[in-house]
């Protein structure tokens, strides 16, 4: 089963940056697409897709960028200009193929944002 993990939450002032990572192990053998999503409803923050489609919800446009690092199964929120509206609980999801050819489509714990006025 492919594992998803997020790391880089914490707590940050306004106006003030964090990088969220989100990594990927278990038999991965491609991603094909990932995306960060918010708090228990999981709104959509920012996504991407092979082929380097990307979508941003309105309110982070400007401020996030979400990246990936293919070779380590790794993708990125950096999250710049913080405000207090940002806090919240982030979560990864990642989709894409297993070593053997299967697919897959999993949600990361979850990695808590503060961002205090």
């Amino acid at each position: 089963q492919v594992k998803v993990v997020e790391s880089g939450g914490g707590l940050a002032q306004s106006g003030e940056s964090l990088r969220l990572s989100c990594s990927a192990s278990g038999g991965v053998r491609s991603i094909n697409a990932m995306g960060w999503y918010k708090g228990n409803q999981r709104a959509l923050v920012a996504h991407s897709q092979t082929g380097g489609a990307t979508g941003y919800a309105d309110s982070v446009k400007g401020r996030f960028t979400i990246s990936r690092d293919s070779a380590k199964n790794t993708m990125y929120l950096q999250m710049n200009r913080l405000k207090p509206e940002d806090t919240g609980l982030y979560y990864c999801h990642l989709a894409g193929v297993r070593t053997d050819y299967s697919g897959f489509s999993s949600w990361g714990q979850g990695t808590p944002v503060t961002v205090s006025s």
